[in-house]
C-alpha cells in the first residue's frame, strides 16, 4: 500500500542551467538529483515512493516544485505543479501532462509529465496491471489534440466531449489551479464538482436533460416509479416534476422587474414615548428629570423634588419626514439627570439608549410599558443606575398600531419580567470595546478641482492627488475619526477607533464613512453600512461581532468632481450608488470587558488609536480577473437620447472607467528586483503564440459609438442587427470567490424557494387544484438544496486569507440550513389542503432567512455598471452584483446571470430617478455577461446563443482564447408574435375627470405596436391580437424555446393635445411554438394569465393577455395555425382575440340595488343637483332613475333594476363593473361627477343553493353567498344544526338539563335559577372572613363608570388568553375545517363548542360555566359589563355592509408622488346601494318563497328609503394619546360634533394640558336620513389666542348602522333591569324588539311559554322570569328570556345575525395634514332613535368621577436604629439629630417635617409628631388627583393624576451645612407591606419585597400602625438599612374629618403628649456637668477608673522617690 509517482519529463525550460526536482505529499518531501547543464528538457525520469498507513483521502494533494540548482545561493524556483489526488485514489493510475505556475499563480510555459500511481489498503480500487503505466493509443491521441486545441489557458469547463470518456490529461491540469503553500484555490471545488458527477451540459447537447417541455402522464408515472416504489403519488412532489416543465412556473411567463428605486425616498414617520416613571435611581434625594432624545431632538419631562422613584406619565411625540434608512439609525435616548435648572445643565444619572430601528422592528413597531436599563456612560464599571418606565412606538405612514387599551394601571410591576429590551437580548448587558480598525483605502476619487493642481504643478512641478481623506465611524450615537492623509488616491492609516457601549447592542448599524477633508466643508467620499446582526450570531453556538481584515467597496456618485454634487446623497449612503467610488479595508473586534479590573479606563469616550498593519496578503491572494460582456440588443431608448451617438461604459471596480477612474490601481507584480521584473515582462510578452499575460490583452470596456434609430414615438433603438459588440476587461482583485459562492448557492436555494412559494400563491389565488403538492415539492427542493450546500460549502477549509468571520459564518450557516432542511423536510409532512396558507406563512420566514444569510458582509469584487453615455456624458446605468456573474465549475456556485442573456433595463441616476423620471425606460439591453479568473477563461462564450463567429482585434487574431470584439451571427430565425391583449382593470386614472383613455403600447425586440384607444376607461376590453411579422431573433431556434426575450406593454392615456401620459408597465415572456411542433393542448392554445401594472413601485392595475411566439418554419407562414377570428367590420382592420384563447361565456344577470348618493362635492363649481347613476359591465348596463332634487331628498325612488349580460364562466376572468354618477344640467348636458370600478364581482355573486338540500328553508340560504343581502344573515346553519342556548351566567347542572335534539323539534334548556342563589348566600355566610373581596358591592356605589373599568379589565383578560391560546385558536381551526366535512352529524357537538367559545369571549359576569371549572380566576365582584372594542364597531360588523354597500366614487388623476393626493382627496361622494349577480335562468324553487316581491328581485325584504328623523345621542367617554398641539408638549382638547348642519362646539368645557382626557359627555343631535347621516366627530385644542387647532377627527356613517341588520341603532346590554347604574336605555323592551324582529324576519314566534321561557322557531331560551324594582319588590317579566333570545339571535336559522351589544368603541382621530397617521384615539359611542317611536328616557350619566376628598394622619411615633452620622467636636463620638419627614407623593410643596430630636446616641428618636394630608382621591383607578398651575405664567390649573404614594424620610439636622438624607420608605396606599408589630421584627426586606409581607390598603383597613424600615444606598448602590420609623396611618373621608378634628404636629385639638427625650439631648450648655458627667462617665467609666488606679500608683512611686533620700540619710547618720 503505497503512493508512487513517476516523474518523466520538464519540457520548455528557459536558459541552461542546473535543474533540481522536489516532490511533496503529506509534509514529506524527496529530492530528485541535480540534472546539470539542461537546456529547454530536463529529463528527470525518477520514481519516488510513500508507504501510506492510512487510505490517502480524495482531496490530499501532491506537490512537484522544479527549482534552478545553485551550489552557493540558495535554489530559485522555477515554477510548481499541483494535484489533487481524487482522480488518483478512484482510479489508482493516472499520467498527466500539465503546465507549471509561478510563484504568483500565474501560468508560465514549463511544462511536466507525471504518473502516478496508488495500490489502497483494502483493494477497494481494482487491481492494476503492476507492468506497464498508462499505454491506450487512443488516449494519447486525444491528448495531443486537445493540448492544441486548449492552448495554454487550462479549462474548467467540460469540453464538447461526451461527459464519460473525458481525457485524464485536461482532469489533472484543473487539479494545478491550486494556489502556493497549500492555499485553497478553486482546484479543490473543480473535483467536488467532478466527485458529484456534475457536469454541466454543454450548450451544444441536443438533449437538455433539464427541461423536457412537455411533460407527458407517462413521464410522470415513470418518474413516480423511479423516485419511489408505491409511494402516494402526493409524496413525489408533483412540484420537483412540474417544476421541470416550460410553462408551470410563472416566473417564465411573468419576469419579476422593479423599475424605481424604493429606498431614499423620505416618509412620514411618527416616534411617540410616553415616559411613565422611574424606580430605583441611584442617588440620594434627587429632584430627577428624564430627557428623550430621538436623532438631534431633545424634550424633558417636569421635575420632582427629592425622590429616587419620580412618577411622570407624561407623553412626547417626535414627527419626521425622512428616508426609512436614516430614520431606523437615528438613536433613542431615555436619560436621567438630577437637578437640572435654568442655569445649570444637571449631573447624568444614567441614560439607556437604542435605535429607533430596533423599536420598528418589534411587533405592532412598539413596547408598551416596558422597563430601560439606566447606566452610566462615563462609569461602566457601576452597576445599573435604575430603570425607566415608558412606552415607545414606531409609526409610518399607513401603519397602525394597536395600542393596548389605556386602563388604571394596577398590576404591580414585575420590573426584570418587562425590560425595554428586543427578545433574544439578555437582561444582564455587559460592557463591551468595539474595535474598528481602519487599514487603508484604494481608489479614491479626485475631490478637488483640478485647476489649482494645474497652477502648482507648473510653478513646483509636484503632481498631487487631489483627495485629503480621512475615516469617520458612527455607532450608537457616538463618532469617532481617523487622521487625515493629506493628498493621497491610496491613503494608509493603520488606526483604530474605539466605542464602548453594552452588549449586545441595541443599535443595529455601524456607519463608516471615508470623508475628504476640506477647508471649508468636509464631503462624504462614500459610505459603508456594517450591520451587526451579518456579522455576529446570537445563538448558544454563536460569535461576538467580527469582521475581516476586508476590504468593503463603497459606491455612490459618478466620479467626475463637480462643486456642487446633485448625488451627494449617495455618498451618505442613502439611495443606490450609481458608479464605484472606493474600498476601504478594516476589521471590527468586539471584547467584552470584565468591569471588576480597576485598571479599566471607566468612561466611554471614543478613542483613536494606532492598529498594528496587517500584511497585504491577509485580504486574499490577488488574482487576474476576466470580464466580459456582449450587447445584444439596446432598444427602448428614450427619445431624449436619441439624436447623438449612443455608447455603452462597462466598468468594474475603476477598471474599465475610460472618462473619470482617475486613481487606477496598478497591477501587483511578482515582487522581484526591479531589473528582474522587467525582463520577466519582455520575454513573457514576445512569447511567440500568445500575448496572454501583459499588456497586450488592452481592456476593452466601451461599445462604439453609434446611432439609434426611431422604434415608434417615443423610443429608439440601436441597429446592432447580426453584428453585436463586445466588452472585455481584465482586473485585479483578492481572490476571495469562496465567499460569493457560498452566498450564490443560498441565493440558488431562495430563488428557487421563492419561485416556488408564488407558484403556489398564484394557485392559490387563481383556484388551480392541488397547491398543497406544489408547496410539498417546494419544501422537498428546500431540504435537498440545504443538503447539497452542507456538503458544498464543507470543502472551504485552510484558506490563509480566511477571516474569522468567514469561518463562523459558515459554521453558523451550516447550521441553520442544516436545521432549515430538517424543518422543512417535518413542514412537507404536515402540508394538508386546509394548512397550506399557514404553512406558505412559515416558509416566507425560510426565504427571509436565507437572504439574510446570503448577503455576504465582507465585499470582495465589487460590482458591476454599465452606463449608457451620450456623446461623453452618463446618461443612465445599470447596477450588476458580481457575485450574480461569477464562474464556477460546480452549477450551485455560478452567478445567476453568469454566461446568460440578462435583460436590463438602465434607470436614472439617484434622486432623477425618484418619480415620474424614474417610470420611463431609459434603455433596455439584452446583455450576456461573465466574470471569471483569467485562467479560467477559455469557456466564457459558452452561454451565448449559438451561431455566431468572432471578430477578433488585430492583435488576437488566431487565437483560441483571445475575446472578440464582436460577434457576427450567420444563423437567424423567422418568427411571428401574436399578442392577445384582452382587458386591462384598476387602470391608473390619469384625467381629471377621474378616468383615462387608456391604449397598450407592447414592444418586442425593435418592434412596436398599438392597441387601439378606449376612452373614458378604467377597465379597457380592447379584445384585439397584435400580430407581429419578420421578427428576426439570433441564436439556436431550442434556447429561443427555452428563454424567449422579453415583451414589454407599456400603457399609456391618450391626450387630445400633448403626448400620451404613461400610465404603468408591465412584462412578459412568450410561449413559443417551434415550427416541428403541432398547436395543440396541451400548451397550445396559451391561456389568458393576469400580468401585474407597475407605476415605478405601486401597483397600477392588471393587465389580461396571451403571447405566443411562433417559429416560420421552411413553408413560410402557410404553416402558422390560422389567424381564424372574424375581423371585426365596425372597428376597422381590428383582429379580436382568437376563439380558443379568449374566454367561454355565458349569460348573466345583474340586478341593482340603488339606495342613494351621499356627500357629492361640487363639479366646476356647480352644486350637483339632478344625479343619475349609470352601471356598466361588459357593454351592456342599466341606469338609475333621476334624483330630482337632491338637496332635499338624495335617495332613489325605482329601488331595483337589473340588466343581462355575458360574462366569462371563469370567475376570475370577470371585468371589472363600472359604476358613473352624472349630474344631468339644462339642455340635455351632462357632467361625469366620478366613477367607481368594481374590480372583482366575486362578492356580489349570487350562487343558486343545491337542490338535494334536506329542507325547504336551507334554500333561501342561497343569500350567504350576497352577503345575506335579503333575510339571510351572514351566519347560516342547516337545520340539521340545532343549537342549544342559555344565560351564560347560569352553570348547567346535569341533572335538570333536558335536550331533546332533532331537526324538526324544539332544543329546550331549563335551569332552576333559585338554587343556584341559595348555594351563594350560604357561601357567603361561611367565607366573610377569608374572603373579603367576594363581597357585593353595594348598588348606590356603582355608577356607569364601575361597569366601564370592569369591561375594560375583562377586555385585557380576554387579550391576554387569546395571546396564550392562539395556538389553539389554529388547531381549532383545522378541526372545524375537518369536522365540516364530516357532515351536519357532528353539528351538534360543534354548536355546542361554538358556545362554550362565545360563553369564553361575552365573558359574562363573575366565572361562568366555561370559566368556574377551568380557570381559577380573581374573584370579581358582580358587575354587570358592556363590551369594549379596542376598534371601531363598523370593523367588526363587516362595516355594517350586510346589505347596502357603500361604494366611494372617485374624480381627478391619481396622485404620482406616493405622499400625493390620497384615495380621500380624490373621492367626491358615495353610491350607496348593492349588487346581485347569478346566471340565468334560476332553478325554478328559489321564488316560492311565500311574500316574495318580484319587484325586488334578490333584494327582499329591504326597508324604504324614504327621509326619516332620527334622534342621534353621542356619547364621548375620553380620548388617549392624543397628539400634542401646544409647545409644552401637552394640549387643552374639547370635544366638536358635526352632522348635517348642526355644529357642537364644547369649547367652554376644554380640559387643560391633557392628552388623555376624560371628557365623559353626552351631546342629543336631531337629523333626518338621508341628507345628514355623516357624523363627525373631532378633537380640537383650545388655544388662548388664535384659531383652535384640529387635533384629530373619526367620521361614522350613521346611515349603514341605523338600517343595518345588526341594529346597530341602540346596544342589547347584558342583563335586563329597570333602575340603577345599568337602566335599560332603549324605549322599546326586549320583548317588543324580538317581536319585531320575528315579525321582519318572518320567523314563527315569539312564543312565551310558561314563565322564563321562549320560544322563537324551533329553539327555546329560558331565563329568570322576575324582576326587582326599586323599591325591591319582585314582578313577574318576559323581559329577561327575551333578552336571552337577542343575545343569541345569531342562532337562529336563516335570519340570524349578531346583534350589536352595549359597548363602547375606540376610534383612531385623524388629522388631513397627516395622513395615515394616527393622532390619538377616541372613546365613544353612538345612539340612535326614530322620532316616529316612543321617545327615549334622559341620557345615561357618564360625567366624569369626582375625586373623594380624603385627609390621612400619619402620626410618627418613634424611630429606631438610625445611622448616626455626626462626629462630636470634643468626644469624636457618633450621634445624630435626628427629624423624620413626610409627604403624599406628587406634592413635596406641601412637605412636613417632625421637631428635632438633637443628639441621639443610639439612633433612636422619640416624636409623637403628626402630619396632616388632605388629598383627593379617585378611588377607580388608584390616583391622587391634583389640580395647579403648572407656572406663574399659566392662564389656569392643570389637572395631574398620581398614585397614591406615602414618603417618609429620616434626615439628619445640620446647623451651618445642608441637612443630611438618611433613608427613606416609600408606601403605596393601596398596596404597601403591613408594620412589624416591634422594631426588632422590622426587617430591610419589608421595604424591598424579598419576604412575602402581607399587603394592605389603607382604604380598606382605614388604620395602621407597626414599624417600617428605611432604607438608602450605600456606595456599592445596594440598598442597606439606615433606619426605622414607628408610625400610625388614620385614613378618614373629609366628613369624618370634619367631625373629629385634629391638630398639626402636638397642637389642639386632640394633641399627642411631648416625647420624653433623654437629657442630653437638650443642648449641653444648659447643663454642661450634668452633660459631662452623662457623656464622661457614661462612655469611658472603665477608662477612668484605670486612669485613676494609675495616678494613685504613680503618685506612691513618687512620693516613695521623693522621701528615699531623706529616709537614707536618717538611717545612714544614725539618727
Amino acid at each position: 500500500m503505497a503512493l508512487l509517482v513517476h516523474l518523466k519529463t520538464v519540457s520548455e525550460l528557459r536558459g541552461r542551467g542546473d535543474r533540481i526536482a522536489k516532490v511533496t505529499f503529506r509534509g514529506q518531501s524527496f529530492y530528485s538529483r541535480v540534472l546539470e547543464n539542461c537546456e529547454d528538457v530536463a529529463d528527470f525520469d525518477e520514481t519516488f515512493r510513500w508507504p501510506v498507513a492510512s487510505n490517502i483521502d480524495r482531496t490530499e494533494m501532491l506537490e512537484i516544485q522544479i527549482f534552478n540548482y545553485s551550489k552557493v545561493f540558495s535554489n530559485k524556483l522555477i515554477g510548481t505543479f499541483r494535484m489533487v489526488l481524487q482522480k488518483v485514489v478512484e482510479e489508482n493510475h493516472v499520467e498527466v501532462t500539465e503546465t507549471l505556475i509561478d510563484d504568483n499563480n500565474a501560468i508560465i510555459k514549463t511544462s511536466l509529465c507525471v504518473e502516478v500511481r496508488y495500490q489502497a489498503t483494502d483493494g477497494q480500487v481494482g487491481s492494476w496491471d503492476d507492468g506497464d503505466f498508462l499505454g491506450d493509443e487512443s488516449l494519447q491521441e486525444e491528448e495531443k489534440d486537445s493540448q492544441e486545441t486548449d492552448g495554454l489557458l487550462p479549462g474548467s469547463r467540460p469540453s464538447s466531449r461526451p461527459p464519460g470518456e473525458k481525457s485524464f490529461r485536461s482532469k489533472g491540469r484543473e487539479k494545478t489551479k491550486g494556489g502556493r503553500d497549500g492555499e485553497h484555490k478553486a482546484g479543490r471545488s473543480v473535483f467536488s464538482a467532478m466527485k458529484l458527477g456534475k457536469n454541466r451540459p454543454h450548450k451544444e447537447d441536443p438533449q437538455r436533460q433539464d427541461e423536457p417541455a412537455v411533460l407527458e402522464m407517462e413521464d410522470l408515472d415513470h418518474l413516480a416509479i423511479r423516485l419511489g416504489d408505491g409511494l402516494d403519488p402526493d409524496s413525489v412532489s408533483l412540484a420537483s416534476v412540474t417544476a421541470l416543465t416550460t410553462n408551470v412556473s410563472n416566473k417564465r411567463s411573468k419576469p419579476d422587474i422593479k423599475m424605481e428605486p424604493s429606498a431614499g425616498r423620505p416618509m412620514d414617520y411618527q416616534v411617540s414615548i410616553t415616559v411613565i416613571e422611574a424606580r430605583q435611581l441611584v442617588g440620594l434625594n434627587m429632584d430627577p428629570v428624564v430627557c428623550v432624545e430621538v436623532g438631534d431632538d431633545k424634550k424633558y419631562t417636569s421635575m420632582k423634588e427629592s425622590t429616587n422613584c419620580p412618577y411622570y406619565n407624561e407623553y412626547f411625540v417626535f414627527d419626521f419626514h425622512v428616508s426609512p434608512d436614516i430614520m431606523f439609525d437615528k438613536i433613542l435616548k431615555i436619560s436621567v439627570i438630577h437637578s437640572k435648572n435654568l442655569l445649570r445643565s444637571g449631573t447624568l444619572v444614567g441614560s439607556f439608549k437604542m435605535d429607533v430601528g430596533t423599536v420598528y422592528a418589534q411587533p405592532e413597531h412598539q413596547f408598551y410599558h416596558k422597563w430601560a436599563i439606566l447606566s452610566d456612560p462615563d462609569d461602566i464599571s457601576a452597576g445599573l443606575k435604575g430603570y425607566v418606565k415608558c412606552d415607545v412606538a414606531v409609526v409610518g405612514k399607513g401603519d397602525n398600531i394597536k395600542t393596548p387599551h389605556k386602563a388604571n394601571e394596577t398590576e404591580e410591576d414585575d420590573i426584570e419580567g418587562n425590560l425595554l429590551l428586543p427578545e433574544g437580548v439578555p437582561a444582564e448587558r455587559q460592557w463591551a470595546r468595539f474595535y474598528v480598525k481602519i487599514y487603508r483605502a484604494e481608489g479614491l476619487p479626485r475631490m478637488n478641482t483640478s485647476l489649482m493642481a494645474n497652477v502648482k504643478k507648473a510653478f513646483i512641478g509636484e503632481n498631487k492627488d487631489l483627495v485629503d481623506p480621512y475615516v469617520q465611524v458612527f455607532f450608537a450615537g457616538q463618532k469617532g475619526k481617523t487622521s487625515v492623509q493629506k493628498s493621497s488616491y491610496e491613503p494608509l492609516w493603520n488606526e483604530q477607533v474605539i466605542f464602548t457601549d453594552l452588549f449586545p447592542p441595541l443599535c443595529k448599524r455601524m456607519k463608516v464613512q471615508i470623508r475628504d477633508s476640506d477647508k471649508v466643508n468636509d464631503v462624504a467620499i462614500g459610505t459603508h453600512f456594517i450591520d451587526l446582526r451579518k456579522i455576529s450570531n446570537d445563538g448558544d453556538r454563536g460569535f461576538l461581532p467580527t469582521l475581516g481584515p476586508a476590504w468593503v467597496n463603497m459606491y455612490g456618485s459618478t466620479r467626475n468632481y463637480t462643486l456642487l454634487d446633485e448625488h451627494q446623497d449617495l455618498n451618505e449612503g442613502l439611495g443606490e450608488g450609481v458608479s464605484f467610488r472606493a474600498r476601504l479595508m478594516l476589521a471590527l473586534a468586539v471584547e467584552i470587558l470584565d468591569t471588576s479590573n480597576p485598571e479599566l479606563t471607566s468612561s466611554t469616550e471614543v478613542q483613536v488609536e494606532q492598529a498594528t498593519p496587517v500584511s497585504e496578503s491577509c485580504t486574499g491572494k490577488m488574482e487576474e480577473f476576466f470580464l466580459f460582456g456582449a450587447f445584444l440588443e439596446a432598444s427602448m431608448i428614450d427619445r431624449k437620447n436619441g439624436d447623438k451617438p449612443i455608447t455603452f461604459e462597462v466598468t468594474i471596480g475603476n477598471y474599465g472607467n475610460e472618462v473619470d477612474g482617475l486613481s487606477r490601481p496598478q497591477r501587483p507584480r511578482p515582487r522581484k528586483e526591479p531589473g528582474n521584473e522587467e525582463e520577466v515582462d519582455l520575454i513573457q510578452n514576445s512569447s511567440d503564440d500568445e500575448g496572454d499575460d501583459g499588456g497586450d490583452l488592452a481592456s476593452v470596456s466601451s461599445t462604439p459609438p453609434m446611432r439609434p434609430q426611431i422604434t415608434d414615438r417615443n423610443y429608439f433603438h440601436l441597429p446592432y442587427l447580426e453584428r453585436k459588440p463586445c466588452i472585455y476587461i481584465k482586473s485585479w482583485w483578492p481572490d476571495q470567490r469562496r465567499r460569493l459562492y457560498n452566498a450564490n448557492i443560498m441565493d440558488h436555494i431562495a430563488d428557487k424557494l421563492e419561485e416556488g412559494l408564488n407558484d403556489v400563491q398564484e394557485m392559490i389565488k387563481t383556484e388551480k387544484s392541488y397547491p398543497e403538492r406544489r408547496l410539498r415539492g417546494v419544501l422537498e427542493e428546500l431540504s435537498c438544496g440545504c443538503h447539497r450546500f452542507l456538503s458544498l460549502a464543507d470543502k472551504d477549509q485552510g484558506h490563509s486569507s480566511c477571516t474569522r468571520l468567514d469561518r463562523e459564518r459558515l459554521k453558523s450557516c451550516m447550521r441553520e440550513l442544516e436545521s432549515m432542511g430538517q424543518q422543512a423536510r417535518s413542514l412537507r409532512a404536515q402540508v394538508k389542503r386546509h394548512t397550506v396558507r399557514d404553512k406558505l406563512r412559515l416558509c416566507q420566514n425560510f426565504l427571509q432567512k436565507l437572504r439574510f444569510l446570503a448577503d455576504e458582509p465582507q465585499h470582495s469584487i465589487p460590482d458591476v455598471f454599465i452606463w449608457m453615455m451620450s456623446s461623453n456624458k452618463r446618461v443612465a446605468y445599470a447596477r450588476v452584483p458580481s457575485k450574480d456573474l461569477l464562474f464556477s465549475i460546480v452549477e450551485e456556485e455560478l452567478g445567476k446571470d453568469c454566461a446568460k442573456v440578462k435583460t436590463l433595463f438602465l434607470k436614472l441616476p439617484g434622486k432623477r430617478g425618484f418619480g415620474s423620471a424614474g417610470w420611463t425606460v431609459q434603455a433596455k439591453l439584452e446583455l450576456y455577461l461573465w466574470l471569471g479568473l483569467s485562467k479560467q477563461r477559455k469557456d466564457f462564450l459558452c452561454g451565448l446563443p449559438c451561431g455566431f463567429e468572432e471578430v477578433k482585434a488585430a492583435q488576437g487574431l488566431g487565437l483560441h482564447s483571445f475575446p472578440p470584439i464582436s460577434l457576427v451571427y450567420t444563423k437567424k430565425q423567422a418568427f411571428q408574435l401574436r399578442a392577445h391583449m384582452y382587458q386591462a382593470r384598476s387602470l391608473f386614472a390619469a384625467d381629471s375627470s377621474g378616468l383615462s383613455d387608456p391604449f397598450a403600447r407592447v414592444f418586442f425586440i425593435n418592434q412596436s405596436q398599438c392597441t387601439e384607444v378606449l376612452n373614458e376607461t378604467l377597465c379597457p376590453t380592447w379584445d384585439q391580437m397584435l400580430v407581429f411579422d419578420n421578427l428576426e431573433l439570433y441564436g439556436e431556434a431550442q434556447e429561443l424555446r427555452d428563454d424567449p426575450p422579453i415583451i414589454v406593454i407599456e400603457i399609456y392615456d391618450q391626450d387630445s393635445m400633448g403626448k400620451a401620459d404613461f400610465m404603468g408597465r408591465t412584462f412578459a415572456k412568450p410561449l413559443v411554438k417551434m415550427a416541428d411542433e403541432a398547436y395543440c393542448p396541451p400548451r397550445f392554445p396559451p391561456q389568458l394569465e393576469y400580468y401585474q401594472i407597475y407605476r415605478g413601485n405601486a401597483t397600477a392595475g392588471d393587465l389580461l393577455a396571451a403571447f405566443e411566439l411562433l417559429q416560420i418554419g421552411p413553408a413560410g407562414k402557410a404553416d402558422l395555425p390560422p389567424i381564424n377570428g372574424p375581423v371585426d367590420v365596425d372597428r376597422g382592420p381590428i383582429m379580436p382575440v382568437p376563439v380558443g384563447i379568449r374566454p367561454v361565456l355565458s349569460k348573466y344577470r345583474v340586478e341593482v340595488l340603488f339606495w342613494g348618493l351621499r356627500d357629492l362635492k361640487r363639479v366646476n363649481l356647480a352644486q350637483v343637483d339632478r344625479p343619475r347613476v349609470d352601471i356598466e359591465c361588459a357593454g351592456k348596463g342599466v341606469q338609475s332613475s333621476l334624483i330630482h332634487n337632491y338637496k332635499k331628498n338624495p335617495n332613489f325612488n325605482t329601488l331595483v333594476k337589473w340588466f343581462e349580460v355575458d360574462l366569462p364562466e371563469n370567475e376570475l376572468l370577470h371585468p371589472p363593473l363600472n359604476i358613473r354618477v352624472v349630474d344631468c344640467r339644462a339642455f340635455g348636458r351632462y357632467t361625469l361627477v366620478g366613477s367607481h370600478a368594481v374590480s372583482s364581482l366575486r362578492r356580489f355573486i349570487y350562487r343558486p343553493p343545491d337542490c338535494s338540500a334536506p329542507s325547504w328553508n336551507s334554500t333561501v340560504r342561497h343569500l350567504q353567498g350576497c352577503h345575506g343581502l335579503c333575510n339571510g344573515g351572514p351566519f347560516s346553519y342547516p337545520t340539521g344544526e340545532v343549537v342549544v342556548s342559555m344565560e351564560p351566567e347560569v352553570p348547567i347542572k346535569k341533572l335538570e338539563t333536558m335536550v331533546k335534539l332533532d331537526a324538526t323539534s324544539d332544543a329546550i334548556i331549563k335551569v332552576d335559577v333559585a338554587e343556584e342563589e341559595k348555594e351563594k348566600k350560604k357561601k357567603r355566610k361561611k367565607g366573610t372572613a377569608e374572603e373579603p373581596e367576594e363581597e357585593e358591592p353595594d348598588e348606590s356605589m356603582l355608577d356607569w363608570w364601575s361597569k366601564y373599568f370592569a369591561s375594560i379589565d375583562t377586555m385585557k383578560e380576554q387579550l391576554r388568553q387569546q395571546e396564550v391560546s392562539g395556538i389553539d385558536g389554529e388547531d381549532k381551526e383545522e378541526m372545524d375545517s375537518a369536522e365540516g366535512l364530516k357532515g351536519p352529524m357532528k353539528g351538534k357537538e360543534k354548536a355546542r363548542a361554538a358556545k362554550e367559545e362565545k360563553k369564553k369571549r361575552t365573558q359574562g359576569p363573575g366565572p361562568g360555566p366555561g370559566q368556574g371549572s377551568e380557570a381559577p380566576e380573581k374573584k370579581k365582584p358582580k358587575i354587570d359589563e358592556l363590551k369594549v372594542y379596542p376598534k371601531e364597531l363598523e370593523s367588526e360588523f363587516n362595516n355594517f355592509e350586510d346589505w347596502l354597500h357603500t361604494f366611494n366614487l372617485l374624480r381627478g388623476k391619481t396622485g404620482d408622488d406616493e405622499d400625493g393626493s390620497t384615495e380621500e382627496e380624490r373621492t367626491v361622494g358615495r353610491f350607496k346601494g348593492s349588487l346581485c349577480v347569478y346566471k340565468v335562468p334560476l332553478p325554478e324553487d328559489v321564488s316560492r318563497e311565500a311574500g316574495y316581491d318580484p319587484t325586488y328581485g334578490m333584494f327582499q325584504g329591504i326597508p324604504s328609503n324614504d327621509p326619516i328623523n332620527v334622534l342621534v345621542r353621542v356619547y364621548v367617554v375620553r380620548a388617549t394619546d392624543l397628539h400634542p398641539a401646544d409647545i409644552n408638549g401637552k394640549a387643552d382638547p374639547y370635544i366638536a360634533i358635526r352632522l348635517g348642519k348642526t355644529d357642537i362646539r364644547d369649547k367652554e368645557n376644554y380640559i387643560s394640558k391633557q392628552l388623555n382626557p376624560v371628557f365623559g359627555k353626552s351631546f342629543d343631535i336631531e337629523a333626518s336620513f338621508p341628507m345628514e347621516s355623516m357624523l363627525t366627530v373631532a378633537v380640537y385644542d383650545w388655544d388662548l389666542v388664535g384659531t383652535d387647532d384640529l387635533i384629530g377627527e373619526t367620521k361614522i356613517d350613521l346611515e349603514n348602522r341605523f338600517y343595518s341588520k345588526h341594529r346597530a341603532t341602540c346596544g342589547i346590554a347584558h342583563t335586563y333591569s329597570i333602575h340603577g347604574y345599568n337602566i335599560w336605555r332603549d324605549p322599546m323592551k326586549p320583548s317588543q324588539i324580538l317581536t319585531r324582529l320575528c315579525k321582519e324576519g318572518k320567523v314563527d314566534g315569539p312564543h312565551f311559554g310558561p314563565p322564563g321561557r321562549v320560544k322563537v322557531a324551533n329553539r327555546v331560551f329560558t331565563g329568570p322570569s322576575e324582576i326587582e324594582d326599586e323599591n325591591g319588590q319582585r314582578k313577574p317579566t318576559d323581559e329577561h328570556v327575551a333578552l336571552s333570545a337577542l343575545r343569541h339571535w345569531e342562532d337562529i336559522p336563516r335570519v340570524g345575525c349578531r346583534l350589536v351589544p352595549e359597548h363602547v368603541e375606540t376610534r383612531p382621530l385623524l388629522n388631513p395634514d397627516k395622513p395615515g397617521i394616527e393622532q390619538g384615539r377616541l372613546e365613544l359611542w353612538v345612539d340612535m332613535f326614530p322620532m316616529d317611536m316612543p321617545a327615549p328616557g334622559t341620557p345615561l350619566d357618564i360625567s366624569p368621577r369626582k375625586p373623594k376628598k380624603y385627609e390621612l394622619r400619619v402620626i410618627v411615633w418613634n424611630t429606631d436604629e438610625v445611622v448616626l452620622e455626626d462626629d462630636d467636636f470634643f468626644t469624636g463620638e457618633k450621634s445624630s439629630d435626628i427629624f423624620v419627614r413626610g409627604w403624599l407623593k406628587g406634592q413635596q410643596e406641601d412637605k412636613q417635617d417632625t421637631d428635632v430630636h438633637y443628639h441621639s446616641l443610639t439612633g433612636e428618636g422619640n416624636f409623637n409628631w403628626r402630619y396632616l394630608f388632605p388629598f383627593d382621591y379617585l378611588a377607580a383607578e388608584e390616583k391622587i388627583v391634583i389640580s395647579k398651575k403648572e407656572s406663574m405664567f399659566s392662564w389656569d390649573e392643570t389637572e395631574y393624576k398620581i398614585p397614591a404614594r406615602l414618603t417618609l424620610q429620616i434626615w439628619d439636622a445640620d446647623h451651618f451645612s445642608a441637612d443630611d438624607f438618611l433613608g427613606a420608605i416609600e408606601l403605596d396606599l393601596n398596596r404597601f407591606p403591613r408594620g412589624a408589630k416591634t422594631a426588632k421584627q422590622c426587617t430591610m426586606e419589608m421595604a424591598t419585597g424579598e419576604v412575602d409581607v402581607p399587603l394592605v390598603s389603607i382604604f380598606k383597613q382605614k388604620r395602621v400602625k407597626g414599624w417600617w424600615p428605611l432604607l438608602a444606598r450605600n456606595e456599592n448602590d445596594e440598598f442597606e438599612l439606615t433606619g426605622k420609623v414607628e408610625a400610625e396611618l388614620h385614613l378618614l373621608t373629609a366628613e369624618e374629618a370634619e367631625k373629629n378634628p385634629v391638630g398639626l404636629a402636638r397642637n389642639e385639638p386632640d394633641p399627642l403628649e411631648k416625647p420624653n427625650r433623654p437629657d442630653t439631648s437638650f443642648i449641653w450648655f444648659l447643663n454642661p456637668l450634668k452633660s459631662a458627667r452623662y457623656f464622661l462617665w457614661h462612655t469611658y467609666r472603665w477608662l477612668l477608673l484605670k486612669l485613676l488606679l494609675l495616678l494613685l500608683l504613680l503618685l506612691l512611686l513618687a512620693l516613695f522617690l521623693y522621701s528615699v533620700p531623706g529616709y537614707l540619710a536618717k538611717k545612714i547618720l544614725g539618727a
